[in-house]
């Protein structure tokens, strides 16, 4: 017996006790972009074309078609002419696909506002997934993640020579990596139990039985309008200065979702209900 009452409730977490890989982390994502904010503008730019994703630099390095296709386009039509001058103020055909970029964009940020929101948003859901993992795993599994939200974008706009730039994939991952066990019972935001359980002893939950646990469920549907009309909106409504690649957001949530028990040392899983 460990002298606890067997009717005390579950303890609540301190909430900034991180571990120290998301303290890091987030530290690094801010020292990084200050770095890069005070840097001259020339220097700016090389550092974008080098280490920023670029959906038609992946698609002209592996289709060097679409390319000339683009090209013959650009003669009458000012979309296409658009594209090219995109295409050619990246040297996105020098320098082959930059595979490396499918993961450095998310080191990477645009804005004050920018990094700031993403840090906070690693600093939310962070701490519970790198208790579960620990901190190599946490690292590959935000690393997995960031390059499944870039390869979403690459999806649905392969001929689009927008740099990615941001960290907001993998934090969506991360999301949707505690989306697993956060709503079971003991845990934070499931339904309260007679006994005290730790982040990494609470089971995770089975996919259909996370999909039909109406916490979970309200969480999804609440995720998805949000990233969806933050993600659509957010430049009309005066929200950000730049798109918002909400379908990467997608990608890295569902990532997470999906891989996490691949990363999950705890080896709990609960039962499908």
């Amino acid at each position: 017996m460990d002298g606890t009452p067997s009717n005390a409730g579950p303890q609540k977490e301190p909430i900034f006790n991180a571990p120290p890989v998301v303290v890091g982390l987030a530290v690094l994502l801010v020292a990084l972009f200050a770095l890069f904010h005070w840097t001259r503008p020339e220097i700016q730019d090389l550092i974008i074309r080098n280490y920023a994703f670029v959906p038609g630099r992946l698609t002209v390095s592996v289709w060097p078609a679409r390319a000339i296709d683009l090209l013959i386009r650009a003669r009458s039509d000012p979309a296409a002419l658009e594209q090219v001058r995109a295409m050619r103020e990246l040297h996105a055909l020098d320098g082959g696909a930059m595979p490396w970029t499918l993961l450095t964009y998310a080191f990477l940020h645009g804005a004050w506002s920018h990094v700031l929101l993403n840090t906070v948003w690693l600093l939310a859901f962070g701490p519970p997934v790198a208790r579960r993992f620990g901190s190599a795993r946490f690292l590959v599994f935000m690393g997995v993640t960031a390059i499944a939200a870039a390869l979403a974008q690459w999806a649905i706009g392969p001929m689009d020579f927008m740099p990615l730039i941001g960290v907001s994939g993998a934090d969506s991952g991360l999301m949707g990596g505690a989306a697993r066990f956060m709503f079971q019972p003991g845990a934070p935001l499931g339904q309260p139990t007679s006994r005290r359980r730790d982040i990494e002893d609470i089971p995770a939950a089975p996919l259909r039985a996370m999909l039909t646990d109406p916490r979970a469920r309200i969480f999804l549907v609440i995720w998805l309008l949000t990233n969806f009309v933050f993600g659509a909106f957010a430049r009309s409504l005066g929200l950000s200065d730049m798109p918002v690649a909400w379908v990467a957001h997608l990608g890295g949530f569902f990532a997470g979702m999906l891989i996490f028990p691949l990363f999950d040392r705890t080896g709990k899983v609960g039962t499908a209900t």
